[in-house]
């Protein structure tokens, strides 16, 4: 027997409204449906399989879509997929495609579905998230990225043209959820055989979602024009979508004022208050699924000495961060988890319960017990990406550790992506991240630490890895936090990176611009779920 699950199990009806604009009865349409996003830097990839950053995500998602989707409000519901079985056993998932054609006319099948997720674990790739299948546990995966299988045992097949069976090595209550990740959106295969690397740039590519690449300059803009052969393209209303690049805030923020851009989230930290006073119905806060961190390498000495990375962690007064430095409602971070995850509590953790007086000397012991003292500091490199807040925020943390330790930090910052790369290669001391949730369940940011996740700082505890996979074993979201809460008291333990805070996040959207949702704490916005109103 197999339980069928329809969107209308979500507490949602199949009706196109679920997945496209949803324009009030009295609200007047612009006769120009045109939306300019504003993006923080140069976009590195626009291929599915090999983004890793939110800048090339949010593109990649109004060019494609995947067999899930979220509705405005941040709930799953059905995307290429119309619907989908789970066997008793919970180990099967069998999806069912809509009648859904690629951009140039050919049909999205199986076939198509099965070579992107090939494409993401094969070692040949490169791909940033080809250990996120793993963590799907999808049969094999893991032993394909690792090299001990070929990329054809992995665990989905094509029943026929529009069936597609996945089989899972355990239980994972939560998989449809991790299929609204843009590494598992389907690619074209006959494009990429056609074009190879060039196959994302305009003219040769083909894709899934309501719009279409018409136009990349690079270090520039990025045009898209909505498009015909979508699926739901009748509820779609914005005609054209434009992505202006800037890594200078306050030129973003000038261009949000002069009206080039619609929505920002990139302005001076500074101009917040002010902002608020002067644009309070253009300035929305909304809780974020996203936490910042400062990353260990912990393959390199000194940071293979969990008393220095506890050291390092315990000296900053996060307050000062939340509420001076920042000051848009940021919650000091002691965990991984931000608090907005659906049923996720955190557990009470020592060094978090400390005052910050407690703190400091707790630091000054620990790296003294490490050998590091006036005459002999500590002596690092913090690198991050080229952007002002973070400058700022790297600056502040310095004068702490400064005044409170015996270290010597040089700061270097670096454009994205060549920031992205040093890190990937394990090529920093310490280095700024962001992890944004891939999906509203705590395992998004909690696997990121996992011996087989994305885990840039090269740290592994299997206790922690053991914890996460029994929390596979139960299906209550409310029990499986026993779990979740013992991997955090762990991470806490080793500490292989210094949580600094949970993001909110804000944005400056025109009063023009409807269907924007400012409760939904998924970082995404699909511009097809968006409108402009007549001024």
């Amino acid at each position: 027997m197999k339980i069928k699950i329809l969107a209308s199990a979500m507490a949602l009806t199949l009706c196109s409204s679920a997945f496209a604009a949803q324009v009030p009865e009295n609200v007047t349409l612009a006769n120009e449906q045109t939306l300019i996003w504003g993006v923080a830097g140069e976009v590195p990839t626009l291929d599915p399989t090999k983004s890793s950053d939110t800048a090339s995500n949010k593109i990649i998602s109004d060019l494609f879509e995947g067999l899930m989707i979220r509705n405005p409000e941040g709930e799953v519901v059905p995307g290429l997929a119309k619907d989908w079985e789970i066997s008793d056993d919970g180990l099967k998932y069998t999806f069912h495609l809509r009648d859904a054609k690629w951009s140039d006319g050919e049909p999205i099948t199986a076939d198509d579905v099965i070579f992107t997720l090939r494409r993401v674990v094969d070692p040949v790739t490169g791909a940033p998230y080809a250990w996120y299948l793993g963590t799907a546990n999808i049969q094999n995966a893991k032993a394909i990225t690792d090299g001990e299988k070929p990329a054809e045992q992995l665990g989905v097949k094509a029943i026929d043209d529009h069936t597609v069976e996945f089989t899972l090595e355990r239980r994972t209550p939560y998989f449809p959820n991790m299929l609204t990740h843009s590494s598992t959106y389907p690619v074209p295969q006959h494009a990429l055989e056609a074009f190879g690397d060039s196959w994302t740039r305009p003219n040769n590519m083909v894709n899934s979602g309501a719009y279409n690449l018409t136009n990349w300059v690079i270090n520039e803009r990025i045009d898209l024009e909505r498009n015909p052969l979508y699926w739901n393209d009748k509820e779609t209303v914005i005609n054209k979508t434009s992505y202006v690049a800037s890594s200078n805030v306050n030129a973003e923020y000038n261009r949000y004022r002069t009206g080039e851009i619609d929505i920002t989230s990139s302005f001076p930290l500074e101009a917040y208050d002010q902002i608020k006073k002067e644009r309070p119905n253009e300035l929305i806060t909304m809780p974020s699924l996203a936490t910042y961190y400062y990353l260990f390498n912990t393959e390199k000495a000194p940071f293979d000495d969990v008393r220095v990375r506890k050291a390092l962690s315990y000296a900053i007064d996060r307050n000062i961060i939340t509420d001076i430095i920042l000051g848009q409602g940021q919650i000091p971070a002691y965990g991984a988890t931000p608090p907005a995850i659906n049923h996720f509590e955190a557990p009470k953790l020592e060094w978090a319960e400390m005052s910050q007086d407690a703190r400091y000397q707790k630091a000054k012991s620990l790296l003294a017990e490490a050998g590091f003292t006036q005459d002999n500091p500590l002596e690092f490199e913090l690198v991050y990406n080229t952007m002002e807040s973070h400058k700022k925020l790297a600056l502040a943390v310095t004068s702490m550790w400064k005044r409170h330790l015996p270290v010597d930090v040089n700061l270097a910052n670096q454009e994205w992506k060549t920031f992205l790369q040093k890190v990937l290669q394990k090529d920093f001391d310490v280095a700024r991240d962001g992890w944004i949730g891939d999906y509203n369940e705590a395992s998004t940011f909690l696997s990121y630490f996992s011996s087989d996740g994305m885990n840039k700082t090269s740290w592994g505890n299997k206790d922690y890895d053991h914890a996460l996979d029994q929390a596979l074993t139960v299906v209550d979201p409310e029990k499986r936090n026993d779990y979740y809460q013992e991997a955090e008291r762990i991470f806490a333990r080793d500490m292989p990176a210094i949580p600094l805070y949970f993001y909110t996040r804000s944005v400056i959207k025109s009063p023009k611009v409807g269907g924007y949702n400012v409760e939904n704490p998924n970082k995404l916005r699909y511009t097809r779920n968006l409108y402009i109103t007549q001024n």
